[in-house]
């Protein structure tokens, strides 16, 4: 079956983030295509990228580097779900991005976004990473704006069209993980 990884990508205290992961993370587990489990980037504790070597020859130096590869390496796909700040996605999500290499390579990758407009700058910067890792990134993509999907800001309440959106997300992505599968399985 495959293994889908839902990346929590903030880290700020009170984030909504949290929320809006629950919601993909709830939704996605009433499902019986694949196994679906949330990676909080917050529980890993990666400090700013300090690898001495490339990613892309992986030879990790680092524990922390290690436990996160074999993390993202037992992944089929992946959604990420992450806020906009300052029309890109968190630093910290990015720097999660560049801390492995080869455990992305030839993965679905999938996207849930908030913020003042939906978070669509966020996902468009993301998209660009993911060429870069050899992520195959899917078309459908959720968009949460702050004034219409939450309450004050801060308390997430998703109008009833996320719900077919997030299903049509998840569709693509199983499709697209389980296409990608046969490189996954050779060696690089």
């Amino acid at each position: 079956m495959l293994e889908i990884g839902i990346i929590l990508g903030s880290t700020r205290p009170g984030r909504v983030g949290e929320q809006v992961a629950g919601w993909v993370l709830d939704t996605a587990t009433r499902r019986d295509d694949a196994h679906y489990r949330l990676i909080d980037i917050a529980e890993h504790d990666l400090p700013l990228l300090d690898e001495p070597v490339p990613p892309s020859l992986g030879e990790y130096q680092n524990a922390h580097t290690r436990e996160w590869a074999a993390t993202i390496d037992a992944c089929d796909g992946f959604v990420m779900v992450t806020p906009e700040y300052n029309h890109g996605t968190s630093a910290a999500l990015k720097n999660a991005l560049d801390y492995v290499y080869a455990e992305w390579n030839d993965k679905a990758v999938g996207f849930v976004s908030y913020g003042s407009a939906g978070g669509v700058r966020a996902v468009e910067h993301l998209r660009l990473i993911a060429a870069e890792l050899q992520l195959a990134d899917i078309r459908q993509q959720v968009m949460l704006d702050l004034d219409a999907d939450f309450e004050d800001s801060s308390t997430f309440l998703p109008q009833d069209q996320h719900g077919d959106t997030l299903a049509a997300l998840l569709d693509q992505l199983v499709a697209w993980s389980s296409a990608l599968a046969p490189l996954r399985t050779t060696e690089h």
